[in-house]
């Protein structure tokens, strides 16, 4: 078969890199001095960015001192100040618009955007000296910004993201006319333009300081990653490694999806960027062009959960939560992980729906023997160098001191160097054709061998993050330094090692690459700086109005109170906002709406959440809306790859996806998979245990396990699934978890529990605007001779009037006070809890139900015929 796919069913690369710059990079590229001063400012944004997050500022040089250092504001003014006259320049306002050349209008209007972004930074000292007092001049560039922002978003992101802002602007002015359950008392126009853009509470809120502090580095490292050949390579280690198995090419697509999606904020450059070669080869194979798409799509959109990027959200997460870096990524590692296990799991079950195969091996060896040796090889080899790196680096650091650095560098450097020479030895790798028909998989060893130093800058970046504990922006600074050194001396470097000879015109070469990449990160910015900066009017009308307490009584309302039901309409609002927004302001917007609402009703409900397992919930069902049909853009672009109908790509990738939006819901309820509160055995159970479960769910939802699913065993398989999800809620329905304690005897009975015991104290009151309010808060006793000495010992004392126990007594910035609890609130029942049988205890009933099911489908697979293989 030549060309894999006719014409008519395939867009060619111009198309799909006009697609990518139009949701990513800009689709304008002007021509003459005007391209030039584009890519100028470009490459100028991402040095500003790369010194701003260096040492380097800081450092005292000689005549000058330090110089060029600047606060959070006047960084993040100047970071929208890029952003915007990029998005004016290289964003046409219309379809018809010019496309090489920049319109006088356009130039005017990123001159204005940019001066009224960067006004804070321009007039700072004047603005510092009149807080809260904006004169004539400031309302003027105020509202000048705020409207050339909404049109920078139109421009970059369409219509979505600003008609939500407009929306809240709008909310923000008319509160005293609006429906009595939303309304509010209302702001005046200069309360308005001062809140969002004179101060850090709206547009130069916390959301752009994370873009302009960490984001933009991730994203430069990623672009620097992709010019130096990591992408390609990234793919042909998939195929080469999966492409053999059934379905192989669809399983080679999912991983290599996820690994770009590690170094991607953006799903759809994702999809375009892997798609064009994995699409055709998955239906070359006998996937249909809407089920290509889709498992395109679902890996994809995966990539956006994975850490340690999580496309953004990860660093904002680090800002909205209150917890470190490594605690996020740690929470959030797990439920991505068995997400894409799952994902791989589906594609196996179509390929064994409809006998599916690989493709051939270009060796002998038998295909168990390779996985098995190549199984062993990267854990050992994982292993050693962990080792190594760890416990070498932690030898080094006492032994040099004050030069441990200056070691550690020069031994990075040796690696370097080993690496590039190891990779000289195996031809480089061809770029994707993916017209070009693929008869055999790429050889392994000469595969995996040829960017082995593309690995380097990532083992810099988790180190420093995980090990150092540096920031997420220093870290990223020293990923993307040794990233660019790796950029310009690789090509050279490998011409040296060949005997190639003309080093300098390689040198050269690499030093061009090096400036493209820079430029395309500062490009690839442009779309998440205005994101964030836009996000920020919403975030700042959440708190000017208090519209997050009317959302939540929405939908109190709505759910009329049912756990269950709040979390699905949450889950149905987070897909609904997170239509046609990027990941970054998609979750800048759900967690500040939403996030609150889950937390408030679920205390209300019995249900206390950690803050983390909230956000990754509404952050979960955001991101599904860029697969959900009408909206879903990734299937848009993959239905683009693969010449299938959008809206069915958009249903079967959806369908592909159920597993990724269970997880929020079983994890809302058992944090253990968010290695909340759990030892590291703890930890490996868990992962087994949880692996096992969505694989089980999985086969339930594609219909298939060993063999085609009867109705009930789909149902058996979902109960089987749940069960070892949550053991919990059965265990709990056997042996009630807490025993019931009157208000009345709380006193008495504090001092028959032992210190540390958690008492779940329901609680009725008002809440911060004096509406009544009945919750649940969460104590734990402290130490004391009686009842009484442990309860003051957390902040809380008691009083028996007219029946009724009160809360008498508060200590400020107590265990009590930060639970919740307050004077005058009334007390109205406890709860401890009582030994119970461990829940793992269930996992027996459900695996032998388990190993029934498998008995019964291998018998009955045995007995029928065997399908035809797939045509090739």
């Amino acid at each position: 078969m030549t060309n894999l796919q006719s014409r008519q069913d395939q867009v060619d690369e111009k198309e799909l890199q006009e697609m990518v710059a139009a949701n990513d990079t800009g689709a304008r590229i002007p021509e003459g001095w005007q391209g030039k001063l584009l890519l100028a400012v470009a490459l100028f944004w991402s040095l500003f960015q790369l010194w701003i997050a260096s040492p380097l500022p800081f450092y005292d040089w000689p005549l000058i001192g330090s110089f060029g250092i600047f606060n959070d504001t006047e960084v993040r003014a100047i970071h929208l100040g890029f952003a915007t006259f990029l998005a004016f320049t290289a964003y046409p306002a219309l379809a018809r618009s010019p496309r090489h050349h920049i319109p006088v209008t356009d130039t005017v209007l990123c001159l204005l955007g940019a001066f009224s972004a960067s006004y804070i930074y321009l007039f700072y000292e004047q603005l510092v000296g009149r807080p809260g007092l904006p004169n004539t001049q400031d309302l003027v560039v105020s509202i000048t910004g705020l409207i050339l922002l909404l049109e920078a978003t139109r421009r970059t992101l369409g219509p979505p993201l600003m008609i939500v802002a407009i929306v809240f602007l709008t909310y923000s002015l008319a509160g005293p006319y609006m429906p009595e359950l939303i309304a509010h008392k209302g702001v005046t126009l200069k309360e308005l333009v001062n809140h969002q853009w004179l101060t850090t509470e709206g547009v130069f809120g916390i959301a752009l300081g994370v873009s302009s502090n960490f984001v933009f580095l991730f994203v430069l490292f990623g672009a620097l990653l992709d010019k130096a050949g990591a992408g390609n390579y990234f793919i042909q280690v998939a195929f080469s490694l999966l492409g053999h198995m059934r379905g192989g090419p669809a399983k080679a697509a999912v991983v290599s999806s996820g690994l770009t999606g590690l170094i991607s904020g953006s799903s759809i450059a994702n999809v375009v960027t892997t798609g064009t070669f994995t699409i055709p080869m998955m239906k070359r194979v006998g996937f249909s062009s809407e089920k290509a798409g889709a498992v395109e799509v679902a890996s994809s959109v995966n990539g956006q959960i994975m850490p340690p990027v999580m496309g953004a959200a990860a660093f904002l997460m680090v800002e909205y939560v209150g917890i470190s870096y490594v605690e996020v990524i740690t929470h959030a590692f797990l439920p991505a992980l068995i997400s894409y296990i799952a994902l791989i799991y589906i594609v196996h079950l179509e390929a064994l729906k409809q006998n599916m195969y690989g493709l051939p091996r270009r060796t002998a060896v038998k295909a168990w023997q390779l996985r098995l040796i190549g199984i062993l090889t990267g854990f050992l080899t994982t292993a050693g160098i962990a080792a190594i790196v760890y416990y070498g680096i932690g030898w080094i650091k006492p032994v040099f001191g004050d030069f441990a650095g200056m070691v550690i560098a020069a031994l990075l450097v040796v690696v370097y160097l080993y690496l590039i020479r190891f990779a000289s030895r195996v031809p480089d790798l061809a770029l994707d054709d993916p017209n070009a028909p693929m008869l055999q998989l790429p050889e392994v060893g000469p595969t995996v061998k040829s960017g082995l130093h593309f690995l380097l800058p990532v083992v810099v970046l988790v180190w420093c993050l995980m090990i150092e504990r540096l920031s997420p922006g220093l870290s990223a600074f020293w990923a993307t330094i040794l990233m660019i050194v790796i950029l310009v001396t690789q090509r050279p470097l490998m011409a040296y090692f060949r005997q190639q000879g003309n080093l300098s015109a390689r040198l050269r070469q690499g030093a061009n690459e090096l400036v493209d990449g820079l430029i395309v990160g500062a490009r690839n910015m442009i779309g998440i700086g205005i994101a964030t900066a836009t996000a920020g009017i919403i975030v700042g009308a959440v708190s000017q109005t208090g519209v997050g307490s009317v959302l939540a009584d929405l939908v109190e309302v709505l759910s009329m109170g049912n756990l269950l039901l709040m979390l699905i309409l949450t889950a149905i609002l987070s897909l609904i906002l997170g239509m046609g927004l990027p990941t970054t302001a998609n979750y800048i917007v759900v967690s500040s709406l939403l996030a609150p609402v889950v937390i408030s009703l679920g205390q209300e409900s019995g249900l206390i959440v950690p803050l983390i397992a909230v956000h990754l919930f509404v952050f979960y069902f955001g991101i599904m809306a860029d697969v959900t049909p009408p909206v879903g853009l990734a299937s848009f672009a993959a239905a683009a790859v693969s010449g299938g109908d959008p809206i069915r790509t958009g249903f079967q990738a959806f369908s592909y996806s159920l597993r990724t939006a269970a997880l929020p819901f079983l994890f809302i309820f058992n944090t253990d998979l968010l290695l909340i509160d759990v030892t590291w055995l703890e930890g490996i159970q868990v992962f087994i245990v949880a692996t096992i479960a969505i694989l089980i769910f999985t086969a339930a939802t594609q219909g298939y396990f060993f063999a085609r699913n009867r109705w009930y065993e789909t149902c058996l398989l979902l109960l089987i699934a749940f069960s070892l999800f949550r053991p919990g809620f059965w265990m709990d329905r056997i042996v009630e978890p807490y025993q019931q304690i009157s208000p009345s005897a709380l006193v008495q009975e504090a001092g028959n529990l032992q210190p540390g015991t958690e008492l779940r104290i329901w609680i009725d009151g008002e809440d911060d605007v004096g509406n009544a309010r009945s919750f649940l808060a969460i104590l734990n006793l402290g130490e004391g001779e009686d009842g009484a000495a442990r309860l003051a010992s957390t902040g809380i004392e008691l009083l028996d009037k007219d029946g009724k126990t009160i809360v008498d007594y508060v200590g400020f910035d107590s265990a009590a006070e930060h639970a919740g609890l307050a004077f005058d609130q009334v007390i109205t029942g406890a709860e401890a809890p009582q030994v119970q049988p461990p829940k793992q205890l269930i996992y027996i009933p459900a695996i032998a139900l388990l190993a029934l099911l498998i008995v019964l489908q291998r018998r009955r697979r045995k007995e029928e015929p065997v399908a035809q293989p797939a045509a090739a």
